[in-house]
């Protein structure tokens, strides 16, 4: 009787957690390059069944100690793209990431790609964070144009073609559900997801570059409240069934009045 209520208390505190990541989904419904999460659930530890038979309780005679939350992963399936006409916007027609340089020196990786040009002239996140390989921009140079391989170029006082600058470089993975969310729209490489793997727009399979676009998240409003309720009545469901075993215990404490 008493397993029967931690049981069903596994299976609140998992879907509670399940309700956690739904809402963080729902949240960032308008946030740039955002991949909703999903939580995957196991089963917990089985044991033999008390009181059954000796030839059966090594096989069919099992009894589940309840649920946990195995994973959260994130779902990477590519956004829609939303025109700004803003040169720095920059959106991936497909897989792959645009890496980062963060302050330690590390590499993060990101599919948000809002840019800007900061005070030295380089190419950086809304955050600062310097785009890998580094591009910089003269402070005199106008009309930036990225084209879909990733070449970066301006128009400088002096020249009358527009000046490379330099070319982008998108990252991928074997595994990118295994990369580990870092906020601010940041990604960090694991094991889970294997080393990046780098490369110019539109080869390997990569992403072509999209300039004057962003990618928004990728949240289907309508799949984000569905899963709401069904997690709303899983939790409800084991809520009963607590209640239920409570019933059952007060019906055993009251046999002998």
């Amino acid at each position: 009787m008493l397993d029967s209520l931690y049981i069903a208390a596994t299976g609140m505190h998992a879907q509670q957690l399940n309700v956690d990541t739904i809402s963080n989904n729902l949240a960032n419904v308008n946030t740039l390059g955002f991949k909703r999460a999903r939580v995957n659930f196991e089963d917990l530890v089985y044991r033999a069944l008390p009181g059954a038979r000796r030839e059966a309780s090594d096989t069919t005679a099992r009894l589940g100690s309840g649920v946990v939350i195995g994973s959260a992963a994130q779902i990477f399936a590519g956004g829609d793209l939303k025109k700004t006409d803003q040169p720095l916007d920059l959106a991936l027609r497909g897989s792959g990431f645009f890496e980062v340089t963060l302050p330690d020196g590390g590499s993060a990786y990101t599919r948000a790609g809002s840019f800007q040009i900061d005070r030295e002239g380089y190419l950086a996140t809304a955050q600062g964070h310097h785009l890998s390989p580094a591009i910089q921009v003269p402070p005199d140079a106008s009309a930036i144009t990225i084209d879909a391989s990733g070449v970066v170029r301006a128009t400088l006082p002096d020249e009358v073609q527009p000046v490379e600058l330099g070319q982008l470089e998108l990252a991928s993975f074997v595994n990118a559900g295994g990369l580990r969310p870092l906020g601010d729209n940041l990604y960090a490489a694991t094991e889970q997801s294997g080393d990046a793997q780098t490369g110019k727009p539109g080869e390997r399979g990569l992403a072509a570059v999209a300039q004057g676009f962003v990618e928004t998240s990728n949240v289907k409003l309508v799949d984000e409240f569905v899963n709401l309720i069904v997690a709303q009545r899983a939790y409800e469901a084991s809520a009963k069934a607590i209640q239920a075993a409570d019933e059952m215990l007060g019906i055993t404490n009251n046999l002998r009045r």
